[in-house]
């Protein structure tokens, strides 16, 4: 069980004290990696038995760890910190209920939902597991060494929702961003399935068009470059349209690398299309396409 299954199933379970409690180990985890018990009686200003019954509370839940050694200690884990968000999205009026997940993968989980007017919404946990340190630092600029994964989830976050709302305004195919918190996005329902996902596309030039269009619009339009662009960040939706989806990576025109991780974005479709469909576009011409300086061959 994921740790977004883990939340949603318990969320509903906690009350105001155990929130309050898992705030604190929150704000305290900036300056410390264990948050002692008598820290945690303190600012909460529960009694020593009050605080006990709440930390046994969350730690039946999987919301936290402890530790013994050298003393009593707790840390939130990713449930906790996604139980934090979505309380936040309750109290503002962005969400109501959960339903079904839409996609569980290494560097986030994906969850539809329902807002309080009983319309249909995607919740984004980023969360950049377990992977490795270099591997992350070395894909994410915003990754420091001393970034916790809870924090770094946060920032990888933060970074899609700003891209999305750069891009959305200018009729990009993205899911509309409707509120973030933590590390935590809610966005428009997301439909369809990964391009990588399709066994066979009817008519796959116009699908590439589609996207090459997309990008065009956001480098352009937006100044923003996906660059992370691939099969498996393009969704094809059930009236055959595209969605362009995680964002985290995404750069400006101002970028030292921009036009590297341009080329990067176009190349990674292109041979994707040409691999599958046996579609051959001439990579310069694409590139020419979309940066604004050519017109796309019929």
């Amino acid at each position: 069980m994921s740790s977004a299954e883990v939340a949603v199933q318990v969320f509903r379970s906690l009350e105001n004290e155990d929130l309050r409690v898992l705030t604190i180990i929150e704000a305290a985890m900036g300056k410390h990696e264990f948050v002692s018990k008598e820290q945690i009686a303190k600012y909460t200003k529960f009694s020593p038995r009050e605080t006990d019954f709440r930390l046994s509370r969350l730690n039946k839940f999987g919301l936290i760890y402890q530790i013994r050694r050298p003393y009593v200690g707790y840390t939130m884990n990713y449930a906790g910190y996604d139980c934090l968000a979505i309380n936040a999205f309750v109290k503002a009026g962005v969400l109501e209920a959960f339903g079904k997940p839409l996609g569980v993968g290494k560097e986030a989980d994906v969850y539809d939902a329902l807002n309080p007017k009983g319309e249909a919404i995607a919740i984004k946990f980023h969360r950049l597991g377990r992977i490795s340190f270099r591997q992350t630092t070395r894909k994410r600029g915003y990754a420091t060494e001393r970034a916790s994964w809870l924090f770094q989830s946060r920032l990888a976050a933060e970074k899609e929702f700003h891209a999305l709302k750069l891009v959305f305004p200018h009729k990009v195919a993205v899911p509309e961003p409707i509120s973030q918190n933590r590390h935590v996005i809610a966005m428009s329902m997301i439909e369809g399935a990964e391009l990588a996902e399709w066994k066979e596309i009817r008519k796959p030039e116009k699908i590439l068009k589609e996207i090459l269009r997309n990008v065009r619009r956001a480098y352009l339009k937006a100044g923003v470059i996906h660059a992370d662009l691939s099969e498996y960040n393009v969704i094809l939706k059930p009236d055959m349209h595209i969605l362009i989806i995680d964002w985290p990576q995404y750069v400006t025109k101002k970028h030292p690398n921009a036009q590297q991780l341009l080329t990067r974005d176009v190349r990674n479709v292109l041979k994707y299309f040409r691999r599958k469909y046996k579609l051959q576009t001439r990579l310069k011409d694409v590139l020419d396409y979309v940066s604004g300086t050519a017109k796309l061959a019929a």
